[in-house]
């Protein structure tokens, strides 16, 4: 399984397709960005229900990582019914993100 790819076009419609939705702003070439992508895809399969996970290529969509303020790779925010609540700066054990779930989740 792969994360969907999404870019300015397609970036407001992905997080509002789920209530909760992670969004990793990332490059190909960065090594903590590499080690991020597998356990996000693996938290996607082990939550799907509760959560969508996209991402943006932040040298493809530079506009994304301005209007988000991400100034370091990789960067993960959580938006709520469509909003920024949390940001993540930096490669974080999977458990962070699971838990971070939590607080949004019943």
């Amino acid at each position: 399984m792969s994360l969907p790819v999404v870019d300015v076009s397609s970036f407001d419609q992905a997080i509002q397709s789920n209530e909760l939705t992670f969004v990793d702003f990332s490059a190909k070439w960065c090594p903590p960005c590499k080690v991020l992508h597998p356990l996000l895809e693996e938290l996607q399969q082990e939550e799907g229900g509760r959560v969508s996970i996209a991402y943006v290529d932040c040298d493809e969509s530079p506009e994304l990582s301005s209007r988000f303020g991400v100034m370091s790779m990789p960067t993960v925010i959580l938006f709520h019914n469509g909003e920024p609540v949390e940001k993540l700066i930096g490669l974080r054990p999977k458990e962070v993100y699971r838990t971070l779930l939590g607080r949004y989740t019943v």
